[in-house]
């Protein structure tokens, strides 16, 4: 009996040990950008805050079939869109904002067009300084610009 009571103490005390990883990183503001029909890429923005530092490593959204941390940037005269190698950096309490012409998740191969003042489900996966890895699940609005929180 008592191996049991002890079986169910620690797996409770996981069940409370997970959320409090994931309370270090704080996601505001998001929103989606709108696509139509036939479109096969949108972005997601965001301003994202970990407590303690981490990383974004990956995301997903049931309504792409991939999902990426992607970074714009200007190289000469040429706006260039490419993939974050490795997660984005997100230094210990400063706001990384994602927005569009810089960093940005990336939701490509759409499986349907995402019209304004719907919500998508996104979830961002992110990776501590000791390398633990942890998830934040978002309702995300599907807005044709900015949402501001007031």
């Amino acid at each position: 009996m008592k191996l049991k009571t002890i079986i169910a103490a620690a797996a409770l005390a996981t069940t409370f040990i997970a959320p409090a990883i994931a309370q270090t990183v704080e996601v505001k503001d998001a929103w989606v950008r709108t696509s139509v029909q036939g479109q096969k890429a949108t972005g997601a923005f965001m301003k994202i805050t970990a407590k303690d530092g981490a990383k974004l490593v990956s995301g997903s959204s049931p309504v792409a079939g991939v999902t990426e941390i992607h970074e714009m940037k200007m190289e000469g005269d040429v706006m260039k869109m490419r993939a974050v190698e490795g997660g984005l950096d997100l230094p210990a309490g400063k706001t990384v904002e994602l927005k569009p012409g810089g960093y940005h998740v990336m939701l490509m191969d759409l499986k349907a067009a995402l019209p304004k003042d719907s919500t998508i489900p996104l979830t961002l996966v992110f990776k501590d300084a000791k390398g633990a890895e942890s998830k934040v699940e978002l309702k995300v609005p599907v807005a044709t610009a900015p949402m501001h929180s007031h």
